[in-house]
């Protein structure tokens, strides 16, 4: 073991040779003031960064309302477009059933010229036929 003078002069040694080395010292404290620094600067930066995270998000939020909004008036014209549809569809119809109507009366108005047709020509042979019989007992 050693004494306790040992001791006491190994303790100035060190002192010593600390002492004759301030540098060392002062490097110590320099790095740690510069990882402060740094420290600081980068949760300003992070900080910065976060504030422009929070516009992006809101510039996001109005883009997404904007697009919800133009949204919603393409709906509304596809509802008048389907209401113009609709409106057609029922023209359609009723031009449909005017042509039903049409053709009923022209098969009614063939029907009654079938029937014009029928008793001219029932007339017409029953001329021809008494003309010839008159013809043939003059003779």
């Amino acid at each position: 073991m050693l004494a306790q003078e040992d001791i006491e002069q190994i303790e100035k040694l060190v002192e010593n040779i600390i002492a004759r080395q301030p540098e060392k010292l002062n490097a110590n404290v320099r790095y740690e003031l510069d990882l402060r620094e740094r420290t600081v600067r980068v949760e300003e930066e992070l900080k910065h960064q976060r504030d422009l995270m929070i516009q992006g998000f809101e510039a996001m939020e109005k883009r997404f309302e904007q697009v919800e909004k133009r949204f919603e008036q393409i709906d509304k014209r596809f509802e008048q477009v389907e209401k113009r549809f609709e409106q057609i569809n029922k023209r359609f119809e009723q031009v449909d059933k005017r042509f039903e109507e049409m053709r009923k009366d022209m098969n009614t108005g063939f029907i009654e010229m079938n029937r014009r047709l029928d008793r001219f020509m029932y007339w017409t042979l029953g001329l021809v036929v008494s003309a010839t019989m008159v013809i043939i007992n003059l003779n």
